[in-house]
């Protein structure tokens, strides 16, 4: 394949799902369910989804990652890996809106007629979301907030499952790794930084903290 035609599809926002095709023409994928192996299992999924093709990593021209919205650390997992998979590999960097590709997939599919919300689970009892207008075009978010804040629109996204008392209609509810590389080259790009949308749990403390003994002056107070 020395044309290196092949896109490689990888989004780590919520589970590992990757993707590989061939002009628009999808050769397999794979999605691992559990959401807590991302460092240990993006890497082999990707590997096994080449070998079952029949293709290596040097076949690839193009690389679409998802940039989330998603959690800190399984999110930081796939953009790092897509990044350094390009830079040894030269292949072009694609990065989407993980909502975007949901959005993509039901419009082609179910072909709405209205607008429509994309929800995915942002944990603390609170969604990652976008709205999109019937062709899948993004009208608004991303966006993370309380279920009760979403639009009165029907929704669709893995998030629907998890809040059932969101206003679900019929649709995809988790990333397909053949709408992932099918749709997600024609999405916008929205470069390499991941849509975290909050900040992390854990971070550096901003100021340090003094362990120098303070020696009092001759008032008795410590300076």
């Amino acid at each position: 394949m020395a044309d290196r035609r092949l896109v490689l599809g990888l989004d780590t926002a919520s589970l590992v799902t990757v993707g590989l095709a061939d002009d628009g023409r999808f050769l397999g994928g794979a999605v691992v369910e559990d959401r807590m192996a991302h460092v240990e299992q993006l890497m082999p999924t990707i590997n096994r989804v080449l070998d079952d093709a029949g293709a290596s990593v040097s076949d690839i021209g193009r690389i679409v990652v998802g940039l989330g919205p998603g959690p800190f650390t399984g999110l930081r997992v796939g953009v790092v890996s897509a990044q350094i998979l390009a830079l040894t590999t030269g292949a072009a960097l694609h990065g989407i809106c993980s909502l975007d590709a949901i959005a993509a997939q039901h419009a082609a599919e179910s072909r709405p007629t209205e607008e429509f919300v994309v929800a995915a689970d942002a944990r603390r009892r609170e969604l990652y979301w976008a709205s999109y207008a019937p062709t899948g075009a993004r009208v608004r978010g991303p966006e993370v907030g309380r279920p009760d804040d979403l639009p009165d629109l029907a929704t669709i996204g893995p998030g629907v499952d998890i809040h059932p008392r969101l206003p679900a209609v019929p649709g995809p509810r988790r990333l397909d790794p053949a709408a992932l590389v099918r749709h997600g080259p024609g999405l916008p790009d929205l470069g390499t930084a991941p849509l975290y949308l909050r900040r992390p749990d854990a971070v550096e403390p901003t100021r340090r903290k003094s362990v120098l003994l303070r020696r009092p002056d001759r008032s008795g107070r410590a300076r």
